[in-house]
Order: C-alpha cells, then structure tokens, then sequence
C-alpha cells in the first residue's frame, strides 16, 4: 500500500469517523436530557398526588392531637355517675384507639413530626396515670377531670402544644 493510498484512504475516512463522532456526541446529549425530563415530569406528578396526601396527614396529626387533648376528651368523655378509675380507662382507651387509627400517616410526616406526636401521646398517658394515684378510684371523675384540667392549664409548653405548633411550621414549609 502506497502513501497515496493511504492519504486517499484517510481523506474519506477521517471526516466520516468525525461526523460519526459529531452524531453521537448530539444523539446521546440529546437522549441524555429527554430521560432528564422524563425524570422531572416523574418527580412533579408524583408531587401532585403525594402532596394532597401529605397534606391530609398533616391535618389527621393535628385532628389527632386535638382530639386527644384533656380539654377535649374529658368533656366527650366524662358523664354523670362516672367514677375516677372509669374515666382514667376511658381517657386512655379514647388515646389508644386515636393513635391507632392514625399511625400509619407516619410515613408522610417527618420523622421528628411523628417523634413529637408520639411523645405528646405518651406523654398525656403517663400524666393521666400519675394523676390518677392521687385521685380516689371511687371518687366522681370530676375530681380526676379537674386535676387533669388544672395541671394542663398550669403546664407551660406541654408536648400536646409543642406537636401542635411544629406540625403547623412544617405545613407551611411545604407551600
């Protein structure tokens, strides 16, 4: 094979491997941002349905809290004729059945949302059994509904509250 040849060789070869090269380079960019966007268009659908449920959990947390509060239990909860210890059993059967029915929004609220309900919930259990000890079991649930009443409007920043607020914050974050 001869130089000419080879020059000759080269002079078609060279420019068809460049616009090989040139097609490639403007078919894989092109490929590259056509799978780009069909990421974000993934991404802004599933906000369109995951964030109307994200919402209502939020509101369910809150609703939960709300509903789980002493103010609002003991008056739903408290009849005529109860005694102390039926309506400590019925404050944390209420408490049990509510969280309950709402766990399984966890998993649209963050992790430090769903820490502060939890411990607002516990918290509100162990108060209610602490203040029942010094409560007679066969006394009106008046008397229990009272101290309950009393120590929550004494207490400063009770994790109900603190729940309540950060739940709030976080909502707002998200629009």
């Amino acid at each position: 094979m001869t130089m000419e040849t080879f020059y000759e060789i080269m002079k078609y070869t060279l420019p068809a491997l460049v616009v090989l090269g040139a097609t490639y380079l403007v078919l894989w960019r092109t490929l590259k941002s056509e799978e780009d966007r069909k990421k974000v268009e993934i991404v802004l659908n599933n906000q369109k349905v995951i964030t109307p449920v994200r919402l209502q959990a939020y509101e369910r947390m809150i609703l939960l809290l709300e509903r789980i509060s002493p103010q609002s239990m003991v008056m739903r909860t408290q009849q005529p004729e109860m005694l102390s210890r039926e309506l400590q059993s019925r404050l944390l059967k209420n408490i049990r059945h509510e969280f309950e029915h709402n766990v399984a929004q966890q998993i649209y609220v963050s992790d430090k949302a769903w820490e502060l309900v939890k411990n607002a919930k516990e918290d509100l259990v162990k108060t209610i059994n602490q203040i029942s000890i010094g409560v007679k079991p066969e006394a009106p649930a008046i008397h229990l509904s009272k101290r309950l009443l009393e120590h929550y409007m004494n207490k400063q920043k009770d994790p109900l509250n603190k729940a309540l607020e950060y739940l709030r914050n976080e909502v707002r974050t998200l629009f």
